[in-house]
């Protein structure tokens, strides 16, 4: 509940993880009660009534007192003025409360309080019914918020403050956890729903981290190839052609597994809008300067951690020899890198030319650059991440307004692998290797796995930085 415009469609749609909940930026944007329920594992759990902001509270109040010994009070202004056009809005929002829902009342604490305000408390209290007042402050304004926390403290429960716009999966947990300080009844109930949104989310890691192993294998094992008939080719620069077309769709399919990858991830956290800025690596390209520079491990880690995978080839031809001849022989090796061209020292894949029977096969992959697979895994982390703690309330944020509340100053953008141990690189380099030759590595990939998970269960309990670099 509370008066238009205090935010309650996006603390519902945070709540409910339910982007698709009509959301406006102007005032009484709801106008009906809708309910938004809770389902996991095909259960409601919980059931979310979002209501239209109170039209005539001060009516109600008098109308309260002055019938202050009806036993039910909510029910009883409903079954007296449910016909009546004036108090429509008014009979929708106590409806819910008359059949014995809890209350939770949204304001906006970046504003003083009016006499509205204490009007809406006052009325609220005199339902006795479970009582939590949320404070969404979604600004930096917060002169006004110790005079809130006061007067809510005496009519409600229980007072939080929660930011619909930026609440994490841990902030969303601890509200749910606060819900039973409002009633011992209700405890039962509520760890049986706190239990279950914690089982959901582990099995979410689960697949998340399902989605990524598999990210890395496909990836690892790319290969474009193109034939073209001998006869067809009549100079080196052809073949440089070829290899340049080669190596932008060798990039392509890798963006695209990305992408891919991407979209699960989003599935697995309930995300329908999705809104990058374009300031964020997630908003680079792949192969960029910036992601290049941001992401992956440094030259001394990968150096270590590939010399104790036996990631470098002996028999790898340098970047250096950009002046190659492709006319000779039937079997040919050369490097590539594109606009990933040397990450760690390498190039991004190796070239392979066969020419059999009138005709030339070009060949480009699998990716052989070591540093390549710890950039994609910590992009498509930092995505995990973003999908994890970006609230489902957030599209209402007007992300130009000058009192928001401010991103946190991250400091030099960087990935999460590099924090890992030395062995956990050893371990992934392994997987990525064993990957890349096509070859079953269980012990490792499932060490890898396990690390993702790691990873993925800090980021959505606030063990780190649920928000690097986005």
């Amino acid at each position: 509940m509370g008066h238009p415009n205090a935010g309650k469609s996006s603390v519902v749609a945070t709540l409910t993880e339910n982007d698709r909940i009509a959301i406006d930026k102007r005032a009484g944007t709801t106008t009906t009660t809708d309910d938004y329920p809770v389902i996991i594992d095909g259960r409601t759990v919980m059931m979310f009534v979002d209501t239209p902001g109170f039209q005539n509270p001060s009516d109600i109040l008098e109308w309260f007192q002055a019938h202050a010994d009806e036993p039910d009070l909510a029910g009883a202004f409903v079954a007296a003025h449910g016909d009546d056009p004036m108090f429509s809005h008014d009979c929708a929002l106590l409806r819910p409360v008359a059949a014995g829902a809890g209350i939770i009342l949204v304001v906006d604490g970046s504003k003083r309080i009016k006499e509205k305000d204490r009007t809406e408390m006052e009325l609220l209290r005199l339902t006795a019914r479970p009582r939590m007042a949320i404070l969404n402050n979604l600004s930096k304004v917060t002169r006004h918020m110790p005079a809130w926390q006061d007067a809510l403290n005496k009519s409600f429960n229980s007072v939080r403050e929660f930011n619909a716009h930026r609440a994490t999966y841990a902030e969303r947990i601890a509200l749910l956890g606060a819900l039973k300080a409002i009633d011992q009844r209700w405890e039962p109930m509520l760890e049986e729903t706190i239990r279950a949104f914690r089982d959901d989310w582990a099995r979410r890691i689960e697949h998340s981290a399902d989605t990524i192993i598999r990210l890395m294998k496909n990836a690892l094992t790319k290969r474009v190839t193109r034939v073209v008939k001998a006869n067809d080719i009549h100079s080196d620069d052809q073949r440089t052609a070829i290899q340049r077309q080669l190596t932008e769709a060798l990039q392509q399919a890798l963006r695209q597994l990305e992408v891919d990858a991407q979209q699960d991830i989003r599935g697995h956290f309930r995300h329908n809008v999705w809104d990058v800025p374009a300031t964020s690596l997630l908003a680079k390209d792949l192969f960029s300067e910036e992601v290049e520079e941001a992401l992956g491990l440094r030259q001394r880690q990968l150096a270590m951690a590939g010399a104790a995978a036996g990631a470098v080839s002996g028999g790898a031809i340098d970047l250096g020899l950009g002046g190659l001849s492709f006319g000779t022989g039937a079997l040919i090796g050369g490097v590539v890198g594109g606009a990933l061209g040397v990450l760690g020292g390498a190039a991004l894949a190796k070239l392979d030319i066969q020419r059999t029977l009138g005709v030339e096969r070009f060949s480009l992959g699998p990716v052989t650059n070591p540093r390549f697979p710890f950039v994609l895994l910590d992009r498509i982390i930092l995505y995990a991440a973003r999908a994890m703690n970006w609230a489902h309330g957030r599209k209402a944020a007007d992300e130009t307004a000058p009192n928001r509340v401010p991103e946190k100053d991250l400091g030099r953008k960087r990935g999460f692998t590099e924090t890992l141990s030395a062995e956990d690189h050893r371990t992934l380099a392994k997987f990525f290797v064993a990957a890349r030759r096509g070859k079953e590595d269980t012990a490792h990939e499932e060490k890898s796995r396990e690390i993702i998970v790691d990873l993925l269960r800090g980021l959505s309990t606030s063990d780190m930085d649920a928000r690097l670099g986005l």
